[in-house]
């Protein structure tokens, strides 16, 4: 249920997880039927979801807010400050899982670059190899035979490349 509250607030861009966002510090609603004017469609569908209070929390890294989390209460009232050392930490631990996920994520996305870049350079040096056996030509000239066909028929090296040793495209 919360979810669908968090996605209201991420469309109007207004709400206490948006404002705990923007400013990076924690945002206390103690009572969301007392807001009054501040967050009027928060304050709708918090109330008819059941909920009552609202605790944002910032999550951060160093000095830099990445997000918020939101602790929704079906009850009134304000937070002990244990409860508030308690959802610091628990917003700690989120972000450092996220972190860690980015991380992994983005050493995903080197890997794979890595690897076509490596397959790259495997395949321009068969073409390579490919035009000096057939044009009689060391591997510097025949690569730059590969180079200004690809530049003069405006295909990338690649691709040339893969039509040479393919035997679909001779030099």
């Amino acid at each position: 249920q919360s979810q669908l509250v968090e996605l209201l607030q991420l469309e109007a861009g207004a709400g206490p997880c948006v404002e705990c966002y923007h400013t990076g510090t924690v945002i206390t609603v103690d009572d969301i039927s007392a807001l009054g004017e501040r967050w009027p469609a928060f304050q709708h569908i918090a109330l008819d979801m059941g909920f009552r209070s609202v605790h944002a929390v910032p999550m951060r890294v160093h000095t830099r807010v990445i997000g918020a989390m939101g602790l929704f209460g079906a009850e009134t009232g304000a937070l002990t400050p244990e409860d508030a050392s308690i959802a610091q930490a628990m917003a700690d631990v989120a972000t450092i899982s996220l972190l860690q996920e980015r991380t992994i994520r983005e050493a995903g996305v080197l890997n794979d670059q890595l690897q076509r870049a490596l397959t790259t350079r495997v395949l321009i040096e068969q073409a390579k190899g490919v035009i000096a056996q057939t044009k009689n030509l060391d591997m510097d000239s025949a690569f730059n035979v590969l180079r200004a066909h690809a530049r003069s028929s405006r295909q990338n090296l690649h691709d040339v490349a893969e039509s040479i040793v393919k035997r679909t495209l001779t030099v």
